[in-house]
């Protein structure tokens, strides 16, 4: 398609757009009584409009029932999560006895590695991204400490980050699969986040997974910028595990429940450890209060604690509402609502004198629903300018500004609009 950088050629492809009627399920913040242009859902999604009445509905069961809610609610607490199962499943390409929700993404991590990083004398490294996520860097420091007081091994031996080659701003496939050849029978796991969340690069998990599994290690992903944003078959791909945020594309509300990823053929696996609460107990006998901890043969078998009913209402709304829409429609208007913006913004730049460098990468298969432009030549007066007029971005240093135009919410105009703003912020 030959995009066109006028209001009218935005508002065309607007009426054209099969989801854009949901942009009206999502309440919008206001600056000088106008709706924002909304940038961040990489960061925290705007609130559907449905989840009050799901948050109502556990309130009213609370007040009308008290203790007898976990069983008698409309949707009884005791196997709330559980609704979670198919949604997600679809969301993330999983068995739907694969997936669950818990905790919050560190945790889950933390988890996780319990049951899958279980280093030796001699296979104990860990591959990960260099700048990674600060709490995925301080997560993987911690276990290796953990683990190196026993096994005297040296942490930073133990962590092996992949560099970007010297001016490239992302990693590339090659020489993550040439760096676990190289540490080979030494890497115990691998463990990298789906899409980085500086630069928006989608990474090619299921050839890294397969190259990990070759070298004989186990392969995790950290989901927090990909669930809900790209497509996903964690089961197909045969990666171990996952954990995933769902307050950035699942818009669920800040610092929400985790969704969490364990392979069918880790269920029956005794030898793997796990740290035990009774909510993994075998459901049917949960409430016998049994000394012995026999798991749920699922990925439910690895929660903990009773689970917080007021968090997940918000989350349920949100997964159902995926479903309505199914992953395929999403991703289509992704990859057009995107392939705008980033035309918009090379339009702007033959306009100022200033120079934008998108650095997310330009193949569609390596990126999502993310932009992260460099703004050579300006500084951070362009973000609050572009703040004070009601386009809500995100500012990282030195000079890049990263730019979510979520299908569910943004629009076409949205991105015309924006353009017009960025112009103006920079010409004055």
């Amino acid at each position: 398609m030959t995009f066109q950088n006028t209001r009218e050629f935005a508002q065309e492809l607007d009426k054209q757009d099969k989801l854009s009627q949901y942009r009206n399920e999502f309440l919008f913040p206001e600056v000088n009584g106008r709706k924002v242009i909304y940038f961040t859902g990489n960061s925290l999604g705007l609130q559907p409009k449905r989840t009050k009445s799901y948050i109502d509905e556990v309130m009213n069961d609370w007040a009308n029932l008290a203790v007898e809610g976990h069983f008698y609610a409309k949707k009884p607490w005791w196997d709330y999560h559980e609704r979670f199962a198919n949604p997600l499943s679809k969301i993330v390409g999983a068995l739907p006895s694969e997936v669950t929700v818990m905790n919050t993404l560190t945790v889950n991590l933390h988890l996780m590695m319990v049951s899958f990083y279980k280093p030796t004398t001699k296979r104990y490294k860990i591959l990960c991204e260099a700048k990674a996520f600060p709490s995925d860097q301080y997560m993987i420091q911690s276990q290796v400490q953990f683990h190196s007081r026993n096994l005297g091994m040296n942490p930073n031996d133990a962590i092996v980050e992949i560099q970007r080659r010297e001016g490239e701003h992302n990693i590339r496939l090659e020489d993550v699969l040439a760096k676990i050849d190289e540490i080979g029978d030494e890497l115990a796991l691998v463990l990298i986040g789906g899409v980085n969340y500086y630069t928006g690069q989608v990474f090619d998990m299921k050839t890294i997974t397969e190259a990990g599994h070759k070298a004989g290690a186990y392969v995790g992903w950290d989901l927090a910028h990909a669930a809900g944003n790209i497509k996903l078959e964690l089961h197909d791909w045969n990666v171990d595990f996952a954990a995933w945020c769902s307050y950035k594309y699942m818009n669920s509300g800040p610092g929400n429940a985790s969704g969490c990823f364990i392979h069918e053929k880790h269920h029956n696996n005794t030898e793997l450890s796990r740290f035990a609460g009774w909510w993994g107990h075998n459901k049917e006998r949960r409430f016998k209060m049994e000394p012995t901890f026999d798991p749920v043969r699922g990925a439910d078998g690895w929660q903990i604690s009773n689970l917080p009913i007021l968090s997940l209402a918000p989350y349920l709304a949100s997964v159902e509402m995926f479903d309505e829409i199914g992953m395929d429609a999403l991703i289509e208007k992704r990859d057009k609502i995107t392939s705008y913006l980033e035309f918009i913004l090379h339009e702007i730049d033959l306009e100022v004198d200033s120079t934008f460098e998108i650095i997310t990468p330009s193949n569609p298969l390596e990126r999502a629903s993310q932009l992260s432009v460099f703004l050579h030549g300006e500084g951070r007066s362009l973000f609050e300018y572009l703040m004070k007029n009601g386009v809500i971005t995100d500012w990282r240093e030195p000079n890049v500004i990263r730019l979510a135009p979520v299908p569910l919410y943004c629009s076409f105009e949205d991105m015309y609009e924006f353009g017009q703003i960025l112009k103006q912020g920079i010409i004055g």
